[in-house]
């Protein structure tokens, strides 16, 4: 503990003043082992876990109290407070309980949603590589403790303050920190005490990216002890709750108060008018002149006009389309993308381990002019190495096994058992590699032993190959194992079958990999070079010419089952999907044609120097009809999407590594991969896929699309009643009759009536036909012109069925009470109609016949339309029947025949819902 007393000790302003081997021995650590375990675990209870300390969050209380932001939901609140000044304090407390009730409904599904969410981040936890006890180990980083030796490569985010011990090429964008635009090159060397934060380039920073090269570190700081946590410069990581769609709500709130307000103050105006100016009989049931009477009509208008229920039904939907993607493997981390991905019109996405397996299999190799064939399939070692159908003698084929020897030395990947099968810890290809040598005798840690790694050039995208270098008892030798077009360069010689050199041939080996290619295998190229005696590293200079040319192995990744029937369904749904990968083309070319993407009958493909050759225009014209784009630089992708959104397109862009994050910024929706994604391609990404799976993007299209499906729904159900019952209010004022409806039925059919009615909506399962259509127009408007007409026409039915009905009871139920029961009548005939109203516009119906032909759509979205209606009718029958109710909202008690009679008044929406659902289909 001595070790650890001195980290506490010393300040943060010496580490990078000290070399390396006193941080180590000040820390109690090793340059080579790292920290023992039982040190680590001392040190993490004594400094805690490697977290920081977010912001604190809002009270609930003040979360609560901000629900009553909202333009709508003031209105109401002043209207609750002219109804208490107005001395008639049951119906204020029942206005201010709608606000209230609204205020808690909104409040728990948003704590709901944002604790989901916090969750689901939660469980794409960043995870370090470390050393401990000499051992290579990869835990969470929030196990990190001051003294742990941390490994550092492309596409890593920096898990805590690091001293650099060992630099490769290494740039770090500390831009979070430091404000530095570009990334900082960094080495190892000591640095004075006085060296400003922004030029101490031999440290790394919690919350850096690592954009080239690796390192080692020994862990300096952690938590709230690190540079970032001191001075507070942590990305706000507040779930954001807005959206496009919440947004046009709050507009459409703002506009529609001042709608509001304005009809409320002539309502006032025209009441006040009919009160002391019209001498109308009592045939016209005039209410007595009043103030009070002028404004209980106002009050009526307002809480008719406002769809109170609608803030709580936008928000269940949201939260509920987050959850459902979730649950498809589509981590939300920008709400937003929610609706983006719904309208999206391309998919660009990566192949490899998002269209296939990420399984991948070695099943041809070309060594010293021979072709050899291998059987087996995945990492398991089961298979053959052949040649002429015949098992390889070995002993006779040492070009071969000098091959395979440098697919096994130019690897960072290794194999374990998890659950009984073999996985690859790393690259899949690299796994292939490993299997393909296997079936050759050959092991990891034997040829570990045998020809020991001396230093490493790591693979870039850039260079697109790496290099290691070894011991062998011919001296120092590199391996390099990298793409054709990388090595060929290279290369002027080439090993035949007994292994001497012979001048290399091009054309002839472009020749044999395009056979390759076309056959949909992913084709690595292979070559050494021999070293004066006693270098123990190299650079790229020592890559750049003098390779001799080994061979070539051949190894295909199949596609997903799954991802083809998903590709199928974005194709018919009007979604075109691009490939965007670094394989090689005609490879490419051949997965795409596998998994049925092709445009117009064939696969058109380009590669990055074509793309680079293109201007603008001829970009554009070429984009149409394209499918695979491969062997792209980053700037190229981001290019690619640029002249996609040029076009219209609304573009969703699949990525895993550091090269895709300019793109996936850029893109309309960025989805990175949780399994195989960088943490830079996860920061820059709206969502995560968990399983990697281009079916879970298909998937999270269908939930995108219904989000949207059912907001509509709601909104056409809702605002038909606001409107039915404002056109009731204005009218009864106009011609100075007695209101059919009173402001407290109104509020009970807004709020308890609407939302029990409309929050099933919010469950509703996709459409059969949700994929079948084509994208919507990014610039549509919530209420299109069938929108409209579907809503005035079903408002003019209700006004229709809220007067009828009022004016049929007052004739044949005259005496006291009349207005009551009227009421009664009028408010359980329009509920009535709202019942066969919400049947056509769900998909209970459709799912019905689907379970009698047995092909049932969703149990779920059946139940919650069937709970939705069935709480309606109870909620009703208490409306009408139960004494205190009665009194609370001016109802009278309805007998079998009346309740019959307000049954039978809302059959003929049926036809109306049949004429309307012609005009703008619900689904």
């Amino acid at each position: 503990m001595q070790a650890s007393n001195q980290t506490s000790e010393l300040t943060s302003q010496e580490w990078h003043s000290l070399s390396e081997q006193e941080v180590a021995n000040r820390l109690g650590s090793s340059e080579e082992s790292g920290l023992t375990n039982d040190l680590a675990n001392q040190r993490l209870e004594k400094f805690g876990p490697n977290e920081l300390t977010g912001k604190k969050a809002k009270p609930l209380w003040l979360k609560f109290l901000l629900q009553f932001n909202q333009p709508l939901i003031l209105i109401l609140l002043v209207a609750g407070a002219v109804k208490a000044f107005l001395e008639e304090w049951p119906n204020a407390w029942v206005i201010w309980g709608v606000t209230i009730i609204n205020a808690m409904i909104g409040f728990l599904q948003e704590w709901k949603a944002e604790g989901a969410i916090a969750a689901l981040s939660k469980s794409v936890t960043t995870e370090a590589t470390l050393i401990r006890d000499g051992n290579k180990r990869r835990i969470s980083s929030t196990e990190l403790v001051p003294g742990d030796l941390v490994l550092l490569n492309s596409g890593d985010k920096v898990p805590a303050d690091l001293r650099l011990i060992h630099v490769r090429n290494l740039q770090i964008d500390e831009s979070g920190l430091t404000g530095e635009s570009v990334p900082v090159e960094k080495n190892s060397e000591i640095l004075s005490t006085e060296t400003a934060l922004a030029e101490r380039i031999n440290m790394a920073y919690a919350g850096g990216l690592v954009t080239f090269g690796q390192a080692r570190g020994l862990v300096v700081a952690t938590g709230n002890n690190t540079e970032t946590g001191k001075i507070s410069q942590l990305i706000d990581q507040r779930t954001n709750l807005t959206t496009p769609l919440t947004r046009k709500f709050d507009k459409f709130s703002k506009v529609w108060m001042i709608l509001v307000l304005g009809l409320g103050a002539l309502t006032v105006a025209v009441a006040f008018h009919n009160a002391y100016n019209n001498e109308a009989s009592e045939t016209f049931r005039n209410v007595q002149p009043s103030i009070a009477s002028a404004l209980e009509a106002a009050i009526a208008l307002i809480v008719s006009a406002i769809p109170e229920g609608l803030p709580a039904v936008v928000t269940v939907t949201l939260a509920v389309g987050v959850n459902r993607m979730a649950r498809r493997h589509a981590i939300v981390r920008k709400l937003p993308a929610v609706e983006t991905l719904g309208g999206a019109t391309i998919i660009c996405s990566d192949k490899t381990g998002t269209l296939t397996e990420n399984q991948m299999t070695v099943q041809e190799i070309h060594a010293g002019g021979q072709k050899y064939y291998v059987t087996g399939q995945g990492y398991a070692p089961e298979g053959e190495i052949s040649l002429n159908n015949s098992a390889v003698d070995f002993e006779q084929n040492p070009i071969l096994l000098e091959c395979l020897r440098a697919g096994l030395l130019c690897n960072d990947s290794h194999l374990e058992e998890k659950e009984g099968n073999l996985v690859v810890v790393g690259d899949p290809t690299e796994g292939a590699l490993i299997v393909a040598a296997n079936k050759a005798g050959l092991t990891q840690n034997a040829i570990a032993e045998e020809l020991p790694k001396r230093d490493v050039i790591p693979f870039e995208s850039e260079f697109q190959y790496m290099a290691t270098l070894h011991e062998t008892p011919d001296g120092p030798t590199i391996y390099v194992k990298g793409s054709v077009e990388a090595l060929l360069k290279r290369c002027t010689q080439i090993f035949d079958s007994q292994g001497e050199v012979i001048p290399l041939d091009a054309d002839a080996l472009h020749q044999e990999v395009e056979i390759m290619a076309e056959q949909g295998l992913r084709v690595l190229a292979f070559a050494k070079k021999s070293l004066s005696s006693g270098q123990q590293n190299i650079d790229r200079p020592d890559i750049d010419e003098g390779l001799i040319f080994m061979g070539l192995q051949g190894m295909i990744d199949p596609p997903r089952p799954e991802a083809i029937a998903a590709v199928a369904a974005c194709q018919n749904a009007g979604i075109q999907v691009k490939m965007i990968t670094g394989d090689h083309a005609t490879t490419a070319a051949a997965i795409a044609r596998r998994m049925g993407m092709e445009k117009n009958g064939r696969v058109q493909a380009f590669t990055g120097t074509q793309i680079g050759e293109m201007d603008d225009q001829t970009l554009a014209n070429n984009l149409e009809d394209s499918v695979v784009f491969a062997r792209v630089a980053p700037e190229q992708k981001l290019r690619l999407v640029e002249a996609l959104q040029a076009r219209g397109e609304i573009v969703a862009m699949t990525g895993d590594g550091v090269n895709d994050a300019p793109a996936l910024k850029q893109a309309d929706v960025g989805i990175a991969m949780g399994g195989a994604g960088t943490e830079v391609a996860k920061e820059s990404a709206d969502i995560i896929l968990t399983d990697d799976n281009f079916a879970s993007i298909e998937a999270a299209v269908e939930e995108g699309r219904t989000v949207y499906s059912n907001l509509v729904k709601a909104i056409s159900f809702i605002l038909p009643v606001n409107l039915g019952e404002s056109m009731t209010v204005l009218l009864s004022v106009l011609l100075g009759r007695a209101l059919p409806i009173e402001a407290l039925q109104i509020l009970w059919l807004n709020m308890i009536n609407s939302i029990t009615m409309t929050v099933p909506l919010s469950f509703e399962p996709k459409s059969p036909t949700v994929m079948e259509k084509s994208p919507r127009n990014p610039s549509e408007s919530l209420l299109s012109g069938d929108r409209i007409k579907r809503i005035a026409i079903i408002a003019i039915y209700n006004w229709i069925v809220i007067f009828g009905m009022f004016e049929w009871s007052l004739r044949t139920y005259p005496g006291p009470g009349e207005f009551a029961l009227a009421r009664t009548i009028a408010v359980q005939s329009l509920v009535s109609g709202r019942i066969f109203y919400l049947l056509s516009i769900s998909q209970l119906l459709p799912n019905l016949i689907a379970k009698m032909k047995g092909t049932l759509n969703s149990k779920v979205g059946a139940s919650a339309i069937v709970a939705g209606i069935i709480g309606a009718i109870v909620l009703q029958i208490l409306f009408s029947q139960v004494p205190l109710l009665n009194r609370i909202f001016e109802t009278a008690p309805l007998n079998a025949t009346q309740w019959l009679i307000c049954l039978a008044a809302g059959l003929p929406m049926i036809p109306v819902a049949l004429l309307v659902n012609r005009l703008d289909p619900p689904n």
